[in-house]
C-alpha cells in the first residue's frame, strides 16, 4: 500500500483537493494517509464496498474507546443518541421511528413551500454584488428545515450559529475555541428543544417534531433525549451539505456556463458527482478484514474519500468535466448501506427547485469575484459566492 502526505489544510488542497484524489486513486483503492494515520478508500469501488460491509461501522469498538476530556462531554452526550453514529440493534430502531414520521408525504407537501420561498428570497436580492450564500443557500435550508420540524422561522439565524458551531467538531485542525463555540451551541440548542419538546407533547402541532413524539413501533417510542439529538442531526446535516451542495453547484454552473434546461434533476446529481459537499466519512472494523490486499484489524479506522469518488473513471466517463448532460452521474454524496441519508429526497428536492427559480428570476448572473473555497474539510463548500445581477 502507498502511502501518500498531504495536509487537509494546505490552501491549495482547500482550493482544489481534486489533483491529490486523483493521485490517491492512482495508487491503488486503498492508501495510507500520512497526515491522518490511518488507511483511506478512494475508488467508487472501495468506498462502496466499505459503506455496505456490516464488518465496519461508525461505533468505534467500546475496549478502544479514550476518555472524552471534561470540556467535550456536553457535545459527545448528545453524539451518543444520533443515528448518525450508532449501528444496529439501535440505529435500526432510531431510522425506522425517524422514517415513520420523516415520510415522503410530508417530504412532497414542502414543494410549493419551497418555490415560494425561493422567490420571496430573490424578491429580497440587494442591487450591485452580494453574497449568494448569505440570500439564498443558507436561508433556503435553514428556513425548510425550521418549518418542517415546526420551529418559528424567525429562529433561523440562531439555528444557523447553533449549526455552524457545532459542525466545527468535524472540521481538520479544530482549535480549543472551536470546541467551546461547539460545546456552549451545543448546549443551548439541547436547552432550547428539551423546552420546545415538551410544549409540543402538551400541544401537539401538524410538523415533524409531534410526529417524532407519536413515532412508535413495537411499543417503542423516542426518548427526549433521542428526540433531541434527532431533530439537531437534522439540522445540521441537512442545512449544511445543502448550502455546500447549492453554493458549489452555482459556482459550477458560472465557471462552465451552464444554465437549467429541461428536467433539473440530471443538473443536481452531476453537481453533487462533481463538487459533492463532504469528502470524507470514517468508520471502524469490527473484526480481522481483509479487503483489496490489506488486513484491518478489529479497531482500525478507515477513511472513505466520498470526494474522490465522482471522479472515479472507472465509473463515469471524463470525470473532471462538469457536464449536466452525462447519461448518468455516479456519486456517493449521501453515502449507501445502513447509513444511507434519511434527508436525501429533500435535499435533492430543494436544490432541483432553487437551481431553475434563481436561473428563471436572474437570467443575467455572474460572477462578481472569483469564489474561494473554505478551510473546513471533512466538508467542502465556499467562503463566499460574491455575484452580480
Amino acid at each position: 500500500m502507498h502511502t501518500l502526505s498531504q495536509s487537509p489544510t494546505e490552501p491549495a488542497f482547500v482550493q482544489d483537493p481534486y489533483p491529490f484524489y486523483a493521485r490517491a486513486r492512482a495508487a491503488g483503492p486503498l492508501i495510507h494517509w500520512q497526515d491522518y494515520g490511518m488507511v483511506c478508500a478512494t475508488t467508487h469501488a472501495a468506498v462502496n464496498t466499505l459503506l455496505r460491509d456490516r464488518r465496519f461501522g461508525r461505533e468505534q469498538p467500546e475496549e478502544l474507546r479514550r476518555p472524552i476530556p471534561d470540556h467535550l462531554c456536553p457535545f459527545y452526550a448528545v453524539e451518543a443518541h444520533s443515528m448518525l453514529e450508532l449501528e444496529p440493534p439501535r440505529h435500526s430502531r432510531l431510522r425506522s421511528l425517524v422514517l415513520r414520521a420523516f415520510t415522503s408525504r410530508r417530504i412532497a407537501g414542502l414543494k410549493d413551500g419551497i418555490a415560494r420561498l425561493c422567490n420571496e428570497l430573490i424578491d429580497r436580492f440587494p442591487e450591485g454584488d452580494f453574497d449568494l450564500l448569505d440570500a439564498y443557500a443558507r436561508p433556503l435550508p435553514v428556513t425548510v428545515i425550521a418549518r418542517l420540524l415546526g420551529v418559528p422561522e424567525e429562529m433561523g439565524d440562531r439555528l444557523l450559529t447553533w449549526s455552524n458551531d457545532m459542525v466545527k467538531m468535524y472540521q481538520a485542525g479544530r482549535s480549543r475555541a472551536d470546541e467551546d463555540a461547539a460545546v456552549a451551541a451545543t448546549e443551548s440548542f439541547v436547552a432550547f428543544l428539551r423546552d420546545y419538546v415538551a410544549a409540543r407533547r402538551a400541544d401537539p402541532r401538524d410538523d415533524l417534531i409531534t410526529s417524532l413524539i407519536a413515532a412508535e413501533e413495537d411499543g417503542e417510542t423516542l426518548t427526549t433525549d433521542e428526540l433531541i439529538t434527532t431533530c439537531i442531526l437534522l439540522l445540521n446535516a441537512g442545512h449544511e451539505a445543502t448550502v455546500h451542495t447549492l453554493g458549489n453547484g452555482v459556482k459550477a454552473m458560472l465557471e462552465h456556463g451552464v444554465r437549467p434546461v429541461g428536467d433539473p434533476a440530471p443538473l443536481v446529481e452531476e453537481i453533487l458527482r462533481f463538487d459533492p459537499p463532504l469528502h470524507m466519512f470514517t468508520r471502524y472494523a469490527y473484526e480481522e478484514v481483509e479487503l483489496f490486499g490489506h488486513r484491518f484489524q478489529r479497531g482500525d479506522e478507515v477513511g472513505l474519500l466520498l470526494g474522490s469518488v465522482g471522479r472515479d473513471a472507472a465509473v463515469n466517463d471524463a470525470p473532471d468535466a462538469f457536464d449536466p448532460g452525462r447519461a448518468a452521474a455516479t456519486h456517493l454524496a449521501f453515502g449507501a448501506g445502513l447509513h444511507f441519508c434519511v434527508g436525501a429526497p429533500l435535499a435533492r428536492m430543494e436544490l432541483q427547485i432553487a437551481l431553475p427559480i434563481l436561473w428563471q428570476r436572474c437570467p443575467g448572473l455572474r460572477l462578481s469575484v472569483v469564489p474561494r473555497y473554505a478551510d473546513i474539510y471533512h466538508f467542502h463548500g465556499l467562503e463566499r459566492l460574491m455575484v452580480a445581477r
